[in-house]
């Protein structure tokens, strides 16, 4: 018996060891046409272990990347669709991708709030900016009750969090409680209407009337 340990390593282990003995095979055969087909054979075997592929062609050339490179490049076969993939192409790395900065400090409040805290700095000074930094304000409070469930939340906490974050360009004016926000939330889930419920009297009027006529 022999043992995985004592096989030659595995290139690409997402094929198996069958499809890189089949590949090894190919490069045995040495009459060029049949070597043609038995490696466009492989390719047809090694995409049908993953057929939700979309785009066909690319992922075909994928394919025909990973056979010569499991081949070691010394294999004399020409793929149909695609250039010949060649060594270099493989040593070469992709660009290393920019992930963006995220604040570290209140996170709790999210990225948005910042977005709009800068809008409301862009805005011009009046009662409309006004209203719309006391909503930011209220968002910041529910955000943080939601954040810290076990804790009371103060308006003072949430005011002094806006100046901080806003380096001080945006507060709100003093005696104005920040629940606007989770009392309109309320309050609108408690006048939802139940459509099911006035259906029923509407039925149950319908039938009433309808008996005083029969009389």
């Amino acid at each position: 018996m022999t043992y995985n340990s004592q096989e030659d390593h595995l290139i690409i282990s997402e094929y198996g060891r069958n499809v890189q003995n089949l590949i090894y095979y190919a490069k045995t055969i040495e009459d060029q046409k049949e070597r043609q087909e038995f490696s466009e054979q492989m390719i047809n075997l090694m995409y049908q272990m993953n057929p939700q592929s979309k785009n066909v062609m690319e992922y075909k050339t994928k394919l025909w990347k990973h056979f010569f490179m499991i081949a070691g490049y010394d294999i004399d076969v020409t793929p149909p669709d695609c250039p010949k993939p060649t060594p270099q192409e493989a040593a070469v790395k992709p660009d290393a991708l920019d992930y963006p900065v995220k604040e570290r400090e209140f996170r709790h409040y999210g990225h948005n709030v910042r977005l709009l805290m800068e809008k409301a700095i862009a805005m011009e000074e009046g009662e409309k900016k006004q209203q719309f930094v006391e909503v930011i304000a209220s968002f910041m409070k529910l955000a943080y009750k939601n954040w810290n469930r076990e804790h009371y939340v103060s308006d003072e906490i949430i005011l002094e969090d806006l100046k901080s974050l806003s380096k001080g360009q945006l507060q709100v004016e003093e005696n104005r409680s920040l629940d606007s926000l989770t009392s309109a939330v309320r309050h609108k889930t408690r006048r939802k209407p139940n459509n099911n419920h006035k259906s029923r009297n509407n039925r149950g009027g319908r039938k009433n009337y309808n008996n005083k006529r029969r009389r």
